[in-house]
């Protein structure tokens, strides 16, 4: 039987930063990499595709840091969070 990929869903996924990273909040997921044991999520910022950076997926799952899909700050404020991907660890 196969090994369960880690992240099944990860490229093409939309994540908001709970705060400013690298002068913006709003990231998509364009690339993943696995390396030994870990995942790497390459992302790039929605408003500036100039902005790229690898980042180790397992974060993602750190709600005090990152929320799945595009949220506003207003949304952000109220607590109101999206429906989260199904991300299996």
């Amino acid at each position: 039987m196969p090994k369960k990929q880690k992240f099944p869903y990860l490229v093409g996924s939309k994540w908001t930063a709970a705060e400013q990273t690298w002068g913006w909040r709003h990231f998509q997921v364009v690339n993943r990499k696995n390396q030994g044991q870990w995942v790497f999520a390459e992302m790039v910022a929605a408003c500036d595709p100039t902005v790229r950076f690898w980042l180790n997926a397992r974060q993602l799952k750190d709600k005090t840091l990152w929320q799945s899909g595009w949220q506003s700050l207003q949304e952000m404020a109220e607590g109101e969070p999206l429906p989260d991907l199904n991300l299996d660890l």
